[in-house]
């Protein structure tokens, strides 16, 4: 209320009566301070849509990483058994050595340069495959040993050496020639062998033996020189040569092994041609064909002549 001299003042009472008919309304209107608004329009927390893709994807990488170096972990320490006191199986020195101290199973190993593998002094080195061939292999230098043979494959060679004594046992140095046997090794066992000239000591016979067949080849022409020759075979010989064959010396053919034919038979089957073997004080051989018994070497072109 107001009046001409200014607003009129209120009494004590009538401020509270004011006072406690506001606070009334105020409780009893709960829908005081409330606006109404679109919830699309409001602003959205948290990663959501390719974000939110993206983030399970790395969460999910994370974890097959964490189980990969689980399973990692596990082996080494199963194989290797890394331990709080270091290494169970193996030992690394600072001279590069490693040293195996259990049976370790392994498939396929890379050394480095000029490595080498050996074993304790007093201790055999025990190398075994699970029905596979144990293969050395540096560079060209291959070395295989299988369960029925052992074989070395080189361009450049092979040297046996004493690790002790540091004497070469056995080298394959072709610049010399020729190689010698270790001491104490009289047989040489190969299935094929390719060298320029095989020898044995004066006093010594150098024998030969095969169990099957035994070809010699030379690409220069092949030599045999001795004392007593000797070739004792159950099957057949040959001799091949291009120009010529020259037995110098002499010569005993043992009639014994020789085939004979039965005189009964014809010398004048066509399908049969027989002949003689000759030689004349030369030691010039040659054949004449046999057309009857008893025949002996005559014929009208004489090899033994000059000219031959």
């Amino acid at each position: 209320q107001q009046s001409s001299n200014g607003p009129v003042k209120k009494s004590m009472r009538e401020k509270a009566v004011e006072r406690r008919n506001v606070n009334k309304e105020h409780n009893s209107n709960f829908k005081a301070g409330y606006i109404p608004i679109d919830e699309d329009r409001l602003h959205k927390t948290g990663l959501r849509g390719r974000k939110g893709n993206l983030a399970i994807c790395v969460i999910v990488l994370l974890f097959i990483l964490a189980v990969i170096n689980l399973i990692i972990t596990l082996v080494i320490w199963a194989v290797i058994r890394i331990g709080p006191n270091g290494c169970d199986s193996m030992e690394f020195h600072e001279s590069g050595l490693l040293r195996f101290k259990q049976v370790s199973d392994m498939g396929v190993i890379h050394p480095l340069y000029k490595s080498t593998v050996g074993g304790r002094r007093n201790e055999d080195l025990v190398i075994t495959g699970n029905n596979q061939p144990i293969v050395f292999q540096q560079g060209t230098t291959r070395l295989s040993v299988e369960k029925d043979k052992t074989s070395i494959t080189s361009d450049i060679g092979m040297e046996f050496v004493d690790p002790r004594t540091q004497n070469t046992l056995f080298s394959t140095d072709y610049e010399t020639h020729e190689f010698h046997l270790p001491n104490g090794v009289k047989i040489l066992n190969v299935q094929k062998a390719s060298t320029e000239r095989i020898t044995s000591n004066a006093t010594s016979d150098l024998n030969i033996k095969v169990d099957g067949r035994a070809i010699v080849r030379g690409n220069e022409g092949v030599f045999i020189t001795g004392k007593t020759i000797e070739f004792r075979m159950g099957g057949n010989m040959e001799l091949k040569a291009e120009n010529s064959i020259i037995l110098n010396g002499t010569v005993m053919v043992s009639p014994s092994r020789l085939p004979s034919s039965s005189y009964g038979e014809q010398f004048s089957n066509g399908n049969w041609l027989r002949f003689k073997l000759c030689m004349c004080a030369d030691g010039t051989i040659f054949k004449v064909q046999v057309t009857g018994q008893n025949m002996g070497c005559q014929t009208s072109v004489n090899p033994c002549g000059a000219t031959h």
